[in-house]
Order: structure tokens, then sequence, then C-alpha cells
């Protein structure tokens, strides 16, 4: 008899156990990424005047507005590959640009390729909410990650439509809604008036330039009304109110200088994060990095930060203020760079590496129109000082910029006395940043990386550092 009541109260117990866990599980907040694909953060919230971004500006007044927050590169895949395991992309070797694939734009790598695989132990954020009990899913499906990687793994089944409308009762999901952003192109109606945009001080004024620039403002219309269908999807399923929602840029507009560099246009990105937990209304800034959020996102899962992960929760309560961000530049498509940035408060240090090539190397932008016309104005001396930072024939070694005098960053202190200590201090922190993680990003890239990327582009890789396997791309062309 005794023994029967013992085993109705152990079931009774474990009842009770399953019910307090199921209670937590529906407690869980949703958690969405609102990702933006070649965006700046020329939005009403951040104080611009010349176009209306009602969705976003409410996004921002009921939660936080960070206004230093910076992306680990200047470019989607070292971004995008950093930002989903928490950690720079220098640490795990996934920093060079579309890395790491078996094809490419449908043509196959062959036996040779750089197949880059993460450590034993390194999860990335959707394989571990998965495991967590979390829908996952990616929606309009950009993932762009320069290791090996499995959709069977990292999402839901039947994620690929609907949002979060296939998951279980009750199941809280993760989500990634990727938005066209700066890559709309038509789909982004030309209203911005070209006359009134402002045109920054390291481009020439000119129609090409100014046509770049409004149509991003178009673009950035287009993104304001997405974000707003998104946020009337989330009200209409009941969600709104216990989803947190995290917006962000995967680095800056198109236009040079911007995307792929490390300038403030390339890599201080718009964040907006408001949900259950976060107090309306706030602005903050302090420095933010890219490799923050899914530490972030996994604490408000209730689950712990892993040891792998450089991030830390910048929505907690104990959270300590970063001293400085760092971010790296290394070869994207076929251009071969190497320039690491240290951002603190106060400055922004960059130190380029290959200063055998000017920035204004050959790229997958030459092309372009406008592109045509820098080189053209380059030529024939059509540059002022300025402009020539970016567009002359060489580059400095070093540049420190005064962030808050010299947003533009065009008047270089790297060799004035007067900054000196501040130089040295920046120095330092990039030498032990370098090797406190590991940058992989300073040596060459591997063979089996030069390889694949002659096998992409062809004649299009003339930097130097392809000489040494040309050899064994001309030896597999040959039938």
């Amino acid at each position: 008899m005794a023994s029967s009541v013992a085993v109705k109260r152990i079931f009774s117990l474990l009842g009770l156990l399953l019910a307090l866990v199921q209670a937590q599980a529906l407690e869980r907040p949703n958690i969405l990424w609102i990702y933006l694909e070649d965006v700046s953060g020329w939005f009403g919230c951040y104080g611009e005047k010349l176009i209306k971004t009602p969705h976003i500006d409410s996004l921002a007044a009921r939660g936080i507005r960070f206004d230093r927050f910076y992306t680990p590169a200047g470019v989607c895949s070292a971004t995008r590959s950093s930002i989903i395991v928490g950690a720079m992309q220098t640490t795990f070797g996934i920093h060079n640009h579309r890395s790491g694939r078996p094809s490419f734009r449908g043509k196959s790598m062959g036996k040779t390729f750089d197949d880059i695989r993460l450590p034993k132990g390194v999860e990335p954020l959707p394989v571990m909410m998965k495991k967590a009990g979390y829908f996952t899913f990616n929606q309009s499906g950009k993932d762009d990650y320069n290791f090996k990687w499995s959709a069977a793994e990292f999402y839901s089944p039947n994620s690929n439509k609907n949002y979060w409308r296939n998951r279980k009762p009750g199941q809280p999901f993760f989500g990634q809604i990727q938005l066209r952003g700066g890559k709309l192109g038509r789909r982004a109606p030309a209203v911005t008036d070209r006359a009134k945009v402002p045109v920054p001080p390291y481009y020439p004024d000119i129609p090409l330039v100014r046509e770049e620039i409004a149509h991003h403002y178009d673009c950035l219309l287009k993104t304001d009304e997405q974000i707003g269908q998104i946020i009337a999807a989330l009200k209409r399923d009941g969600l709104y109110d216990n989803t947190l929602i995290f917006c962000f840029s995967d680095h800056g507009y198109k236009l040079h200088r911007h995307k792929q560099f490390l300038y403030e246009g390339g890599i201080r990105m718009p964040l907006i994060v408001a949900g259950p937990g976060v107090q309306p209304g706030q602005v903050r800034t302090d420095l933010i990095s890219g490799i923050d959020i899914a530490p972030a996102s996994l604490a408000a899962a209730g689950l712990a930060i892993p040891t792998h992960m450089e991030g830390a929760d910048f929505l907690a309560k104990q959270y300590q203020p970063r001293q400085y961000v760092t971010a790296a530049r290394d070869r994207c498509d076929y251009t071969i760079e190497r320039i690491r940035a240290v951002v603190t408060p106060r400055f922004k240090y960059l130190r380029n590496y290959l200063t055998d090539r000017p920035f204004m190397q050959p790229s997958y932008k030459d092309p372009w129109p406008v592109s045509k016309k820098f080189r053209e104005m380059m030529a024939k001396g059509g540059m002022n000082e300025t402009q020539l930072i970016f567009f002359g024939p060489k580059k400095l070694p070093e540049e420190l910029y005064n962030l808050a005098s010299d947003p533009h960053e065009i008047h270089n202190l790297a060799n004035d006395p007067k900054h000196r200590k501040a130089l040295e201090q920046h120095r330092r922190l990039l030498a032990d940043w370098i090797k406190q993680t590991g940058d992989q990003g300073q040596v060459t890239e591997s063979d089996a990386g030069l390889l694949a990327t002659l096998k992409r582009w062809g004649a299009k890789c003339v930097n130097p550092e392809y000489d040494r396997v040309r050899h064994l791309f001309e030896t597999e062309k040959k039938p």
C-alpha cells in the first residue's frame, strides 16, 4: 500500500515537473532577426531628415536604438559567418569572402577547394536554438557562410515558407528574415530628389554619385515598408508582444569606400532591439559588435553562452561596456586585401598591411558606370586631396581618426605628434587582439583557397598571391 502511494506521488511530481517545463517553454520569447542587406542606417530614428521611415522609427521607439554598432566586416559572408557563431571570422578561418564552398554559382570546384570546417564543439546559433526546442527558420533564404554547414541541421522541417506558422502549438521560434535592402534594385522606385541628397566630401559631387546615394534612399523607403509588413504579420498572429526583435544590417551600402571596407560607412551600422524585457525609448552609445548578437539571443532564450563565443550579452543587467571593437577586411571575391580596424569610444585605428597596392584595386565594381567615371577622374587629376585618400595611387600603412570631430575620417592623425600616445595605444590593442584570438588572416590564404578563387574568377585574379598556384589552375584546366 505504501509503495503504491509512493509511486502515485512520484508520478504526481513528474507530472508537475512536466507541466512546469511546458509552462517555461511557453514563456520563452520568440527571437527574430530582421537582417538588412547592404543597408546604411539613414533612418529617421538616426536623425535622417531627407526621407521618412515610420515603421523602423516606431520599432526603435519601442526598444533600444544603438548608435555605435559595428559589424565584424564590410562584406556579407564574412560578417554573416562571424555573427552566426558569435566570434570574429578571423578566429575560425572563415574570413575570406565566399570561401569554403564546393560549388560557386552552379560551377563545381572539383576535388581541390578550401573545405573549411568549424572546430569540434563550435555550433552555430540556429543549431543550438533548434536543439533547445526552438522552431528555426530563415525566410528569404540568404545564409552565405564560409564554412561547411547543413540546412537540415540549422532549420526545422517545413520552415522554408510561412515564417513561424508551421511550428508546433506553443513552440517558440528563432527566425531570420532577410531583406534585400540596398540590393532591391528596380524594386525600389526612384522617388528621392537626386538634387537634394548629401554628398560626403570623400566623393566627387557628380550626377552618377548622386544617383547611387539617392537610389539607396529609395531602397530604404522600400525596406521600411517591408519592416512594417513584418510587424503587422507578428501582430496578426498574436506574437508581437512575446517576440524579441533584433533589426540590423550586415554592412554599408554598395558605393566605394563603404561596402567591403572598414571606414564608418562600411561597418558602423543600425541596430535596434525591441520586445519583451526591453524598456522602450532607450538610446545607447556604447560600442556593440556584431559578435554580441548571438550571445544576447541565447541569453534571451534562457540558454548558456558557450565558451567559443567571443561576444557578450549586451542586454544583461550586469553587462560591462566594451573598451573597443574590431573589424577585418580580407579577400573579397578575387581582390586580395588585408586591413584591420580597432574602434574605441573616441578613435578609429586602421592598419593597412598590403601597401603595395591602392585601395582602388581591380574589383567586381569595375564595370559600373560610376566606377569607370571614378577611374577616369583619377587618371585626369580630377580628384581633390580629400578624395585621393581613397582614390589615390597609394595607401598609408596606418590611419588614425578622431571620430568625434572627424566622422568622415579624412584627417589622418597617425603622423601627428600630438596623437602619438593614442596611436601607440591602438597599436597595442590590435597586436594584443591578434595574439589573443589567433587572427588567421595574418597569413596568405591556403593554396586550396587561392586555387578555388582562380576557378571562380579566372583572369580577374591579378594579385601576386595567385602566382604560386597558377600552374595548378592551368593543369586542372587541361582535358
